[in-house]
C-alpha cells in the first residue's frame, strides 16, 4: 500500500530535480512512497533523462513521469499528478529542493497522529542552511496594494505588512497557521478530494493561497512543524521567467483571489493600478535592480 504520493511539477531544472530524487531515494525509510514528476515540456529533455537515469524506479513505477508537450503551468500540473496518485497522503513538492534527512517519516508520523489537520509544512532551509520564512498571513487589500505598488521593499516596517510577512513568526515552534508557501505542501488526498483539488483559473502563482484558504474553509487545519528541515535552493523555475511576465501573473492571481471572494472594488482598483505595476517593473528591469523575493523580504524584517 502506498501511503505516500510525492508530485514534483518540474520546467527546466533537470540538476535540481536529479538532486532532490537522489535524496529522496537516500534518506527515506519506514514509508511507502511514490513519486510523480510532471514535466511542463521541459527544453532540457527532463523526461528523457529520467526515464534513463532511474529506468529500474520508472520499471516497478517507484518513479512514474508524465511528460506534457506543453506548459500546463503549476496548478493544473499538480492535478495532473494527484490524478494518478495512489497514496493516502500527498506531497507537494518544488523540484529545486534537497533532503537531508528522514523527513516524510516524521511528517507522516504526524499526520498519522493529527486528523484535523489538512496541511502541514516543515522548516526550509536556504542553500546556506539559513531558515527561510515560508509562512504567511492572510492577504488584506493594504498589504497587497503596497506590494503591487513595489512599496513593500522600502515600507517593510509598515504593520500591515509585517503582520502579512508574519514577521515575527517564531520558526523554531510548531503553530497553526493561515498559509503556507506552495514550495513544499503535505496534505491527506482525501483533503484533496473535498475541496476540488488545485485550482486550475491560477496558472501561476497565487494558486497556493487559494488552496491554503479552500482548506481551511473545508474545516481542516494548517500546521507549521519544525520537526524536520528541509532545503530549498528557491525559484530556480520561476526565475526564468522575465519580470514582466512574472508581474502580469502575480497581477492576474492577485485580482483572481480578490474576485473569487466576492471583493469586487478592489478587484477594480488592482485591475486599473495594472499598467502602474507594469512600469515600476519596467523601471527596475532597466535600472537591472533585483528585487528581493517576499520570502527574503520577510526574513530582513
Amino acid at each position: 500500500m502506498i501511503e505516500l504520493s510525492i508530485i514534483i511539477v518540474s520546467w527546466n531544472v533537470k540538476d535540481f530535480l536529479h538532486q532532490l530524487i537522489d535524496s529522496i531515494f537516500q534518506f527515506t525509510e519506514g514509508v511507502e512512497y511514490e513519486i510523480v514528476v510532471v514535466d511542463n515540456n521541459s527544453s532540457d529533455d527532463t523526461a528523457r533523462f529520467l526515464q534513463n537515469e532511474y529506468r529500474h524506479f520508472v520499471g516497478d513505477e517507484k518513479l512514474r513521469i508524465i511528460a506534457n508537450n506543453f506548459n500546463a503551468g503549476f496548478a493544473k500540473a499538480n492535478n495532473q499528478g494527484l490524478k494518478i496518485a495512489k497514496g493516502k497522503y500527498i506531497l507537494f513538492m518544488n523540484p529545486d529542493m534537497e533532503l537531508i534527512e528522514n523527513s516524510f517519516l516524521d511528517l507522516t508520523k504526524f499526520m498519522d497522529q493529527s486528523p484535523d489537520v489538512g496541511v502541514c509544512t516543515c522548516q526550509l532551509l536556504y542553500g546556506d542552511n539559513t531558515i527561510q520564512p515560508n509562512i504567511k498571513d492572510e492577504p488584506t487589500f493594504l498589504s497587497q496594494l503596497l506590494i503591487l505598488l513595489k512599496f513593500h521593499h522600502a515600507l517593510r516596517g509598515l504593520s500591515c505588512l509585517k503582520k502579512y510577512f508574519r514577521s515575527d513568526f517564531d520558526y523554531s515552534r510548531i503553530q497553526y497557521v493561515s498559509q503556507v508557501m506552495g514550495a513544499f505542501i503535505f496534505t491527506r488526498k482525501e483533503v484533496m478530494d473535498k475541496i476540488g483539488n488545485w485550482d486550475e483559473d491560477y496558472w501561476l502563482w497565487w494558486e497556493d493561497v487559494e488552496l491554503c484558504y479552500d482548506i481551511k474553509a473545508a474545516g481542516f487545519e494548517i500546521v507549521y512543524l519544525p520537526i524536520t528541515k528541509v532545503i530549498h535552493y528557491e525559484g530556480k523555475s520561476f526565475g526564468q521567467t522575465r519580470g514582466w511576465q512574472k508581474q502580469k501573473r502575480f497581477n492576474r492571481g492577485m485580482i483572481l483571489y480578490f474576485k473569487k471572494r466576492g471583493k469586487h472594488l478592489i478587484t477594480f482598483i488592482f485591475w486599473i493600478l495594472q499598467p502602474v505595476s507594469f512600469i515600476l517593473t519596467a523601471i527596475t528591469t532597466i535600472f537591472r535592480v533585483k528585487p528581493a523575493s517576499q520570502s527574503k523580504l520577510t526574513k530582513q524584517n
